[in-house]
């Protein structure tokens, strides 16, 4: 009997680490101490769906003003992926074995030597500069004009005091521009020191400034081998007084472009791109029209599965991961590398055809 007490008491004491432990894998620190017990690693999920073509607390999603729009139904959901951090081992191994997440290396969402809201600030300006590809992309598969305005003035650049924020320059040295690459054409091919005469319509009135041309700096320069510095941020925007809002808060990233791009033009196009059906999809937009890869792919679809999708359209990149786990059944994959092709693989879909498919 002594020695089954003895035993018993050896496999209590040396259950008793196992249990601190399994207490203490579930917390983010050692209580009344500040040694984190997080690890190293992230949690990637289903994210929340909205439709481009619908609102949010009352409020267009995306926002058409100062053109006749077209009437529009159905959905044109961008999807996004919800990503968990600070987990503790516990929290890591229970999202691992629960649910369909995908536990990744922490540096994979937050690169070393990058705060939380590095990251934040970096998503935020790719998700500004993604709206704007939307919108160019969009205007360029209309035909519809475009036109340089001004977002910015560098303080102490050649520029400040003689161009303002919201200018809109319509030409370099008499020479017409369209787009802010075209701006930044004309001033690589001067030097430093160079005077030019940017004409700009100011509050509705058309005047003429000139600079001189500074020297790139140091922090700015490029392998263009570009010299002369103007020292403006640029935006493209629809001419005249058409323009497009995104009200979508707390979203970040570039991966809502395509979905943008392509309610901006169901809204100012005739006929509905989704034919009153339910279509989701994702991808990157560069203002030439290009769709790119994105990440959390099959995520984004299961998310738009469970919603009610129909068909999902996967940037060309993406079609690989995309089927890699044997999905199958709706919503249809559909492959796009463009905008253009985006359009023509809608049309097809919703008027019965067979698009062209990821597999």
């Amino acid at each position: 009997m002594n020695v089954w007490n003895r035993r018993t008491a050896t496999v209590v004491a040396g259950a008793l680490p196992v249990v601190v432990l399994v207490s203490l894998v579930g917390l983010p620190t050692v209580p009344g101490t500040d040694i984190d017990l997080t690890v190293p690693y992230a949690a990637e999920g289903e994210g929340p769906t909205f439709n481009t073509l619908g609102d949010v607390d009352g409020t267009p999603v995306v926002d058409v003003t100062g053109a006749q729009t077209d009437e529009t139904s159905g959905n044109l959901n961008m999807t996004t992926v919800s990503v968990r951090t600070r987990l503790s081992l516990s929290q890591a191994l229970g999202r691992w074995i629960t649910s369909d997440d995908t536990i990744v290396p922490l540096e994979q969402v937050i690169p070393s030597n990058t705060s939380p809201e590095d990251v934040q600030r970096q998503n935020a300006a790719a998700f500004a500069a993604s709206e704007s590809n939307a919108t160019v992309a969009a205007m360029n598969h209309l035909g519809r004009p475009l036109e340089t305005m001004v977002a910015g003035v560098n303080d102490d650049s050649p520029a400040s005091g003689a161009v303002k924020e919201n200018d809109i320059i319509t030409a370099v040295d008499g020479q017409q521009v369209r787009v802010p690459g075209d701006v930044a054409d004309k001033i690589a091919d001067r030097s430093p020191g160079d005077r030019v005469t940017l004409s700009v319509r100011r509050q509705g009135h058309d005047e003429k400034v000139e600079v001189t041309l500074g020297e790139v700096p140091e922090s700015l320069r490029s392998d263009s081998g570009a010299s002369a510095f103007l020292g403006v941020t640029m935006v493209a925007q629809p001419a005249g007084d058409l323009r497009v809002e995104y009200n979508l808060k707390d979203i970040g990233g570039p991966s809502a472009g395509l979905m943008f791009s392509l309610a901006v033009v169901d809204k100012l196009s005739p006929g509905e791109l989704s034919g009153g059906r339910f279509i989701a999809g994702t991808g990157t937009i560069d203002a030439d029209g290009s769709v790119g890869p994105i990440g959390g792919i099959t995520h984004k679809i299961a998310a738009a599965a469970h919603a009610g999708a129909e068909a999902f359209l996967v940037p060309e990149g993406n079609c690989a991961e995309a089927t890699s786990r044997g999905y199958d059944g709706d919503p249809t994959l559909i492959k796009v590398s463009s905008l253009d092709q985006a359009v023509d693989e809608l049309d097809t879909f919703t008027s019965g055809g067979s698009p062209t498919t990821c597999g």
